[in-house]
């Protein structure tokens, strides 16, 4: 098991510039490659302040230059969101321009705001994303191909920029979907879930129904490789714990609305309104990775122990938290979270990893 770095790009002050968003973030990728993270990821959402990030591999562009070791991943790229023809070729400059770092990570999206106004059918988004996925494998795999499907079509090409090693990057696969599910279990892929699966015992459901996809794919579920999203603030202040936890609810009241058609928007910003069934705040503070050290990894043993994850998505800045909290989470997390885990469950490279005899059962 090992951990990755998240960042959402969102910002919860009106007239926050998309600059300062961006600086944000890259800053705590840095500082995530300097306390060993393995991977940071990039989000990508359109048309509002839940994030200012529509290109993920821009961000990954960006980030090459400022990094040298650790992975750079999208987080996701929405695959039906995109003109294939295009998003071949990024795939391959953003690993080549990582030098064969680059970690795509893919879903088929899941707000109808984003999909209506880029003229896409939030029903298409399945196929669309499975015949993205066999025409990447066609022309990484190939000096040249050509494709044709129910939605997409392509003559005899050659995808110039190529990833620095031959063949398709590293993928992940997130989102709750069957069919990409199984595509996974059939590539053996590692598949990602979000926040919404919070306790110990939700995670461990969640984990059960993609094995199940798993096993629909003819693919032993003790081969598949489970990672989760988590917001993360490493601090003794109840003050802080309370202003990062309302920033998460804020967070998750915008994601909420535009899953539900709810959104509202006062001129760019989204409206935040309560969602039907959501927690309070107090009640937050009871699951969530947010307190001292010794709160956060008792709770991380209880999940690890229910779900034995492969890799945790750490999200260290939420809403109108600034850098500092986030960089102290980040090196909190590094320098006393982690071994408090280690003392508790041994070498952590052991946890989530399927041995070859598990992958052949």
């Amino acid at each position: 098991m090992d951990f990755g770095q998240f960042n959402l790009m969102s910002y919860r002050t009106p007239g926050t510039s998309a600059a300062a968003v961006y600086d944000l973030a890259v800053e705590q990728v840095k500082a995530a490659e300097q306390a060993d993270f393995a991977i940071s990821w990039f989000a990508e959402h359109h048309f509002s302040n839940y994030s200012v990030c529509p290109s993920p591999l821009m961000m990954v562009a960006r980030c090459a230059g400022e990094t040298s070791r650790i992975k750079l991943a999208s987080g996701v790229v929405i695959v039906p969101m995109y003109n294939p023809s295009r998003l071949l070729s990024e795939v391959g400059m953003a690993d080549a321009l990582t030098h064969g770092r680059l970690v795509l990570g893919i879903g088929n999206g899941y707000q109808p705001y984003e999909f209506e106004r880029f003229g896409e059918d939030l029903k298409d988004a399945t196929a669309k994303t499975l015949e993205f996925m066999e025409m990447l494998d066609l022309a990484l795999n190939n000096e040249t191909f050509s494709y044709s499907g129910q939605h997409y079509s392509m003559p005899p090409s050659h995808i110039a920029p190529r990833p620095v090693k031959p063949g398709v990057p590293e993928v992940w696969v997130a989102g709750d979907n069957p069919d990409l599910h199984k595509l996974a279990a059939r590539k053996g892929w590692p598949v990602m879930v979000t926040p919404r699966h919070f306790t110990p015992e939700m995670l461990a459901a969640a984990k059960a129904k993609l094995a199940a996809n798993w096993a629909g794919a003819g693919a032993s579920a003790k081969a598949m490789r489970f990672a989760t999203l988590r917001h993360m603030c490493v601090t003794e202040s109840k003050q802080e714990a309370t202003w990062f936890l309302d920033n998460v609810r804020h967070q998750i009241r915008m994601s909420q609305n535009l899953r539900q058609r709810e959104q509202e928007l006062a001129g760019g910003v989204l409206v935040e309104k309560p969602w039907a069934g959501e927690a309070t705040l107090e009640e937050m503070a009871g699951y969530m990775m947010v307190g001292d050290a010794h709160t956060i990894a008792e709770r991380l043993v209880a999940e690890i122990k229910a779900a034995n994850p492969c890799h945790y998505l750490l999200q260290f800045q939420a809403g109108a938290t600034d850098l500092k909290t986030a960089l102290r989470s980040i090196e909190g997390f590094a320098t006393k979270v982690k071994p408090l885990l280690e003392a508790a469950l041994g070498p952590l490279d052991r946890i989530g990893e399927p041995t070859a005899a598990m992958a052949a059962a």
